[in-house]
C-alpha cells in the first residue's frame, strides 16, 4: 500500500483528497502546511507521494517543491500538485520545478488517479 502525504491548508479538501486516494487503496497522512511536511521530511520519514496544494499561507507548495528539488534525497519523490488555479504561468510553474503532475481544484476520483498513477510511473525504477 502506497503512502501519500497531503499537504493542503483547506482541511475540507484535504478530507475529500484523503477519501479519494483511500478509495484508491493508498494510506495517508495530512498536514495543514508545507513547513510542517518539511519538517517530517527533515526527521526521516518519507512518503511513497506528495499531493502538495499550491496556494498556502507562509510557505506555498511551489516553495516546498522548491525545497525539494535540491536535495538529492528528494529528487525521486513523486509530487502532484493541486490548486484551484487555472493560470498556466502557475501550471507552467510548477512543472519547471520538478512536479510530476497537477490536478485542479475540484478534483475528481478518475482525475486523481490518472495523475498519481503518471507520477509513479515516472519514477519507477528498472
Amino acid at each position: 500500500m502506497k503512502h501519500v502525504w497531503i499537504v493542503d491548508d483547506d482541511q475540507e479538501m484535504a478530507k475529500a483528497i484523503r477519501m479519494m486516494l483511500e478509495l484508491l487503496d493508498c494510506h495517508t497522512t495530512s498536514f495543514l502546511n508545507a513547513r510542517s511536511a518539511a519538517q517530517t521530511l527533515l526527521t526521516g520519514e518519507r512518503p511513497d507521494m506528495l499531493v502538495l496544494d499550491i496556494n498556502m499561507p507562509d510557505v506555498s507548495g511551489l516553495d516546498l517543491l522548491e525545497f525539494l528539488r535540491r536535495r538529492s534525497e528528494w529528487q525521486d519523490l513523486p509530487v502532484v500538485m493541486l490548486s484551484s488555479e487555472a493560470a498556466d504561468v502557475t501550471v507552467d510553474e510548477a512543472m519547471e520545478l520538478g512536479a510530476d503532475g497537477y490536478v485542479m481544484k475540484p478534483v475528481t476520483l478518475e482525475e486523481l488517479e490518472k495523475v498519481i498513477e503518471m507520477a509513479f510511473k515516472k519514477h519507477e525504477k528498472g
